[in-house]
C-alpha cells in the first residue's frame, strides 16, 4: 500500500518527529560560547543515545500513517 503525503511531511518524517523534537528538547535553554562547544554538545547527545531511541523512531512510523490516514491527511501533532 502507497500513502500519499506531501514532500514535506514533518509529522511523518521520523527525523524531523523523533531525533530532531529530541535534540531540540535537549539543546533549549542550553548557551555556548563557540562553535567548539556545540560541536561537543551535538557528539554527547548523539553518543547518549542507544539503538532502541532510533528503532522507536522507525517502528513508530505505521502507526503515524494510519494516523494520517484516519485523519484524512491532516497534520498530526504530538500534543
Amino acid at each position: 500500500i502507497t500513502i500519499p503525503h506531501p514532500p514535506y511531511s514533518p509529522d511523518l518524517a521520523p527525523t524531523d518527529y523523533h531525533l530532531f523534537r529530541s535534540l531540540s528538547n535537549d539543546l533549549r535553554d542550553k548557551k555556548f560560547d563557540d562553535e567548539s562547544d556545540v560541536k561537543t554538545e551535538l557528539v554527547k547527545f548523539f553518543d547518549e543515545k542507544s539503538q532502541d531511541f532510533y528503532e522507536r523512531g522507525i517502528m513508530s512510523l505505521p502507526e503515524r500513517w494510519q494516523q494520517v490516514v484516519d485523519s484524512n491527511g491532516k497534520y498530526i501533532s504530538e500534543n
